[in-house]
């Protein structure tokens, strides 16, 4: 076990070190990809047309391999962190762009209507009422984006030690050294699961209206509309 958490000296971390490396370089390009995605995700829904444009060159972008990314920004940035991360903002469009449009668009036109006459602006109406009801949406986007980034960041390991976490395959060949390996996978899967878990306790807070499991019964009612843009409404008001 102890040879487990012996991480080599040619790493400069030990094996905290190299946890929050990962998670620094996993997170950020999410939170950045996030940021670009809101308001690029917005103009699509006012601009129905520019949707499948903009989908059509996310997917495409996503469709490059990371390798190939590293080759052409390698010459400005040089090998970084920055040079990893760029590529994993670029990916997570992908994912969030598509979610955010299509939560956005599922808030009722009533709603919209309602916020209207009570004088909100397009940018009030969007970040007040559009947005919370788009939570669970938007949530579901940054999970899968969450995931795939803490796998990805493992390929940095081929542009000189910038892959944290999956700078310990490469270790793990050169000292003939299985169990880094192993520590590399189990650890990256471990933080993968607790950034989805910590991503749906976030989800469960920021819309209490919404069931947080399956009803143990069912009521006459079941079958009627839920409504949860009443309360999220209520909540921009005040």
């Amino acid at each position: 076990m102890n040879r487990f958490f012996d991480i080599p000296s040619d790493l400069q971390h030990d094996w905290l070190g190299l946890i929050g490396l990962h998670l620094r370089e996993a997170l950020l390009p999410v939170l950045a990809g996030l940021l670009l995605a809101l308001p690029l995700a917005q103009l699509c829904v006012r601009l129905r047309w520019l949707y499948p444009p903009v989908l059509w060159v996310t997917t495409v972008l996503y469709a490059i391999p990371s390798l190939a990314f590293f080759v052409v920004l390698i010459d400005y940035t040089g090998q970084t962190e920055l040079t990893v991360m760029i590529p994993l903002t670029i990916y997570t469009l992908v994912v969030l762009v598509p979610a955010i449009v299509d939560g956005v668009r599922s808030v009722p036109q009533e709603t919209l209507a309602a916020a209207t006459a009570m004088g909100f602006g397009p940018v009030r109406r969007y970040l007040q009422v559009q947005l919370p009801i788009a939570v669970p949406a938007i949530i579901a986007g940054l999970r899968v984006a969450t995931v795939s980034s803490i796998s990805l960041v493992s390929v940095g390991m081929l542009i000189g030690n910038q892959g944290a976490l999956g700078n310990l395959l490469h270790d793990a060949q050169i000292y003939n050294r299985p169990e880094l390996a192993w520590n590399s996978v189990l650890t990256s899967a471990a933080l993968a699961v607790l950034a989805d878990v910590l991503l749906v306790v976030v989800r469960v807070l920021l819309t209490p209206w919404m069931p947080s499991g399956p009803s143990r019964g069912r009521s006459k009612d079941a079958g009627a509309r839920p409504e949860p843009a009443v309360p999220a409404l209520e909540d921009a008001v005040r």
